[in-house]
């Protein structure tokens, strides 16, 4: 059976990577003309992830590559006094399974995995789908497959060909995101910086392998503004204006942004598609269920679709609506679960008031402050995204029986 991957990000690579273990013959396409090396944005795995990234191999490498933050210093607008706290306390209590790690760094680590048996074509894009599985590209030749998966994304090309814009699939929750590369500032030694204000949050971190640092920006906004998401130039405009003056540091910071290489911006939008497969198509990770970019766990509940969408095909041995459906039925609760932690999340990230400044300074003066259990109790309380993930439990599947043949009474999935 032959499958279009669309998307060679993070659900991209772990869904090649499983399907072709069962069996099945992977293609994936990128628009991106090599697997990224840019570094990009810090990201989260958290305990299903990493159990699943055990699985193929590749946990140790992650672990190699991970930021190495280790402090949070944390400076509200208008204040003099900073709040430092060990972040690895931080983690350790909120999850029992964690590690964080640059998201290109973890693409290339999948990509990695994959290569040698997958088919990747890079540079190109979809442009066109038909119902029997048949695929036009931007440069390929037209091709046919047996089934086509859209891990491309919030604006996923995939969802837009065989969805349309539908009015409602989409729920901006009232913030933005940018992330931009700082070449030429010192990066800071394991640390991560942050000034916080009203409706707006700025920081900066170091990273351990590239030696540059990430300057964060996320700011409230009651409307959805007004750019595309291709035009750069703009969405620099909008970040220059939404934290001007915050702090000096700041200001330093986004000085670069006309000279550096690598910059992101976004909204922080989650779907809420009743469905995410249609025909011979269905979506995994941020095309079909983004909980909210930084604020949701995406990363990791790209990570779990990917492995349950590759793991229910190969149990229905290709049957793809038998597959697709047991696949929705799987992720449903955790695409739920995931939307909710977002909304908390972005609320204390991102303060509406001076009381939320308040609020957030003193709680990281107590979470500092506090031994270790109570410490402990405390953030398994309010961390929401961490308690989460550390509850979902994903089912191993059993052994790999290839696709191609016929199932025989001695073969066993556990789910």
């Amino acid at each position: 059976m032959r499958i279009l991957v669309s998307g060679a990000g993070i659900a991209g690579p772990v869904l090649a990577y499983w399907l072709n273990r069962h069996g099945f013959s992977v293609t994936v396409v990128e628009r991106a003309v090599t697997s990224r090396k840019a570094g990009g944005h810090a990201v989260d795995l958290f305990r299903p992830a990493m159990e699943i990234s055990e699985r193929m191999g590749v946990l140790e490498r992650i672990e190699e590559c991970a930021t190495g933050t280790a402090r949070l210093t944390l400076r509200p607008e208008r204040s003099s006094r900073a709040v430092q706290v060990d972040l690895g306390k931080i983690f350790s209590a909120a999850s029992d399974r964690h590690v964080e790690i640059m998201r290109d760094d973890l693409s290339e680590i999948y990509y990695d995995a994959t290569r040698d048996d997958v088919e990747y074509l890079f540079g190109d894009s979809i442009t066109g789908l038909s119902p029997d599985g048949g695929a036009r590209f931007e440069h390929a030749a037209p091709r046919r497959f047996d089934l086509v998966i859209g891990a491309d994304g919030l604006h996923s090309t995939v969802r837009r060909l065989v969805f349309g814009d539908r009015p409602g699939s989409s729920t901006f929750i009232g913030a933005y995101l940018g992330v931009l590369t700082l070449r030429d500032a010192a990066a800071l030694d394991r640390e991560l910086l942050i000034h916080v204000g009203v409706g707006r949050t700025a920081g900066m971190y170091g990273t351990r392998h590239c030696g540059e640092a990430r300057a964060l920006f996320l700011f409230h906004s009651e409307r959805e503004l007004d750019y595309h998401y291709r035009d750069m130039p703009r969405q620099k405009e909008l970040l220059r204006n939404a934290f001007q003056d915050m702090h000096p540091e700041v200001d330093h910071w986004l000085t670069e942004l006309d000279t550096t290489p690598a910059f992101y911006f976004d909204s922080i939008t989650q779907l809420h598609l009743d469905t995410w497969s249609r025909g011979r198509v269905t979506l995994v990770g941020d095309a079909g269920y983004c909980p909210g970019p930084a604020v949701g766990g995406s990363t990791t509940l790209a990570v779990v679709g990917a492995y349950v969408l590759a793991s229910e095909l190969a149990r229905a041995r290709g049957d793809h609506e038998r597959a697709f459906a047991a696949y929705e039925r799987v992720m449903t609760p955790h695409i739920q679960g995931s939307r909710a932690a977002a909304l908390s999340a972005a609320k204390t990230l991102i303060p509406a008031s001076r009381l939320g400044i308040t609020g957030l300074t003193q709680g990281a003066r107590l979470i500092a402050a506090l031994p270790t259990r109570p410490r402990r109790a405390l953030l398994r309380l309010a961390g929401q995204t961490g308690r989460l993930y550390n509850s979902m439990t994903i089912d191993d599947y059993g052994p790999s029986i290839p696709s191609g043949r016929p199932a025989r009474s001695g073969d066993h999935y556990d789910g």
